[in-house]
């Protein structure tokens, strides 16, 4: 049974800043729930229709009905749990990794920490701006990738001024991708669904590189931020084996 207390705080864990207080977060559906409670993330409680035994201190079997009461979703998936944020690591410089510059579309952030988990960047740095990464929209569409992908929130102008890194920056009038030079190490900026990357990161920017358009017309005008994403590290992963 649900208590007021609880359905009140699954509740305020949609707002970011009652995530940031508690620093607690939602994941809902057995396959990415599954993928945390197999992590070094660690379990606040979990609420489901179906018992997973992992003991009556952490876990509320509840009815169908409870968990469409507390579900962020429209089609509640067996279980709801809650979870702790992970402290943060530092990040590696030794590898390459990937900036984003104020995306601001929870599906979008989801799929790039996918593609980061399935292309081996260890590090995703965002801008301040940049959706929170335990959004339950982003936690979501993350698949579990967020339990391997390790995430901080800075002030992007300032780490990029101060690296010694490369930073790549995707463009539209940048140098052609698959021309470019493109080392192991370095930083790779994806810039905003709407604006790109914005003036003040543009600055501290070593190298602009682009997708070329190959259609006849060149009418597209751009391409989603998460698909440019995973061309642009597919290439740069390609040019590390040919290494």
């Amino acid at each position: 049974m649900l208590s007021k207390n609880q359905i009140k705080l699954i509740g305020k864990l949609k707002q970011k800043k009652h995530r940031q207080d508690s620093n607690l977060f939602v994941v809902e559906g057995i396959k990415a729930i599954k993928e945390l409670l197999n992590s070094p993330f660690k379990l606040y409680h979990l609420y489901t229709t179906e018992s997973f035994y992992i003991g009556e201190t952490l876990e509320t079997v509840i009815s169908e009905s409870d968990l469409k009461r507390i579900s962020f979703l429209t089609t509640p998936n067996q279980a709801l749990a809650i979870f702790e944020m992970p402290e943060v690591k530092a990040i590696n410089s030794n590898k390459l990794c990937v900036a984003l510059d104020n995306v601001r579309d929870p599906g979008n952030l989801g799929t790039i920490i996918r593609l980061c988990d399935w292309f081996g960047i260890e590090d995703l740095i965002c801008n301040t701006g940049t959706v929170d990464c335990f959004n339950p929209k982003v936690v979501q569409a993350t698949m579990g990738s967020i339990t391997r992908v390790n995430i901080s929130y800075l002030n992007l102008e300032s780490y990029l001024t101060d690296t010694d890194l490369p930073v790549f920056g995707a463009f539209m009038d940048g140098d052609n991708v698959y021309k470019a030079d493109l080392p192991e190490k370095g930083i790779l900026v994806m810039g905003n669904e709407a604006n790109g990357v914005a003036p003040e990161i543009e600055q501290v920017i070593t190298n602009k590189i682009a997708i070329p358009r190959f259609g006849q017309l060149q009418a597209t005008e751009s391409l989603n931020v998460a698909t440019a994403t995973s061309i642009l590290l597919s290439e740069f992963k390609r040019r590390s084996i040919e290494m």
